[in-house]
């Protein structure tokens, strides 16, 4: 327990340290680093690019290229306008903690040094203020996203609420974002590559068979199916399901009378899901099953407009 609070202490110097670099980029005036002096940890200094290397806990696994030539071209004419962040290694060795898109873009661009502040930080402190800096910063996918979350919760020892607190997101989004994970590979690909949406995906985990999810998958891509149509297919599929189940459940039982039939008919047509009325003439119960938080909250506004 001692060392999570140690972990968040250290994080929360690291940050409260970012939220002045405004007034530390006016008031300290940059220092040139060469091969015979170092830079005191604190200071914002010119490092030669070569000295640098780039963070092995960055999450973001793919840079846009185009994005990142027009960064370039943009800090040819105007410069580096936010220093990157580094932490020092030995000597006149340095590692990126935060800024690899200006970091990149400014090899690109052909400078020989960039200005950076210089941090202290371990190695967890690393992964979490990357992981963090990214997932706030800057547009990754969902499933980058979700990768982070992840490795916040497993290397960082983060639980779902310590995790939303700390990137801003209530528990449901990153539930949501987590469930992703759980999805065949090639589905994962396709949210990562962007020809599947985060509302897609998330219409189809809740579809339990991973072959199920494929053909939902496959159909959504050959005909373009909406986040709402594939919802629809979700929740007919599931809607056949339960309904092989309830009739292997009753077995020989008699089947519901006319009125009860037309009852089901009628409510299930008004909530737009499968209602089942069972009765034994005296007593019964109704069920409205649902298939997802917005199937949920869909069928409460429909009750609160009956009421």
């Amino acid at each position: 327990m001692s060392k999570k609070k140690a972990l968040g202490r250290g994080l929360s110097a690291l940050l409260s340290d970012s939220r002045t670099d405004d007034k530390l980029e006016v008031d300290i005036q940059p220092q040139t680093t060469t091969a015979s002096k170092t830079v005191a940890t604190g200071a914002i200094a010119e490092i030669p690019v070569d000295q640098i290397e780039v963070n092995p806990f960055q999450p973001r696994t793919h840079f846009d290229e185009a994005a990142l030539q027009e960064l370039a071209e943009s800090i040819k004419v105007h410069g580096i306008i936010q220093p990157i962040t580094v932490r020092r290694l030995s000597g006149n060795q340095y590692q990126l903690i935060s800024g690899e898109r200006r970091f990149q873009a400014s090899r690109l661009a052909g400078l020989k040094s960039i200005p950076a502040y210089i941090r202290s930080a371990d190695d967890q402190q690393m992964l979490e203020v990357a992981l963090i800096e990214n997932i706030q910063r800057e547009n990754l996918n969902a499933i980058e996203i979700a990768l982070s979350y992840q490795r916040l919760i497993s290397e960082c020892n983060l639980k779902q609420d310590e995790l939303g607190e700390r990137v801003g997101k209530n528990r449901a989004t990153v539930t949501n974002y987590l469930r992703l994970l759980r999805l065949p590979p090639d589905i994962q690909i396709a949210v990562r590559d962007n020809r599947l949406s985060m509302g897609h995906a998330r219409a189809i985990i809740n579809v339990e068979n991973p072959e199920k999810q494929l053909y939902i998958f496959k159909k959504t891509l050959d005909e373009d199916l909406s986040v709402r149509k594939v919802e629809e297919l979700v929740r007919e599929m599931s809607h056949r399901k339960a309904e092989k189940q309830e009739n292997q459940e009753a077995g020989s039982s008699t089947p519901p009378n006319r009125e009860i039939s037309q009852l089901q008919s009628r409510l299930s047509s008004h909530f737009g899901t499968r209602v089942v009325v069972k009765s034994d003439g005296s007593k019964g119960e109704i069920k409205v099953p649902f298939f997802s938080v917005e199937d949920l909250n869909r069928i409460i506004d429909i009750l609160k407009m009956s009421s």
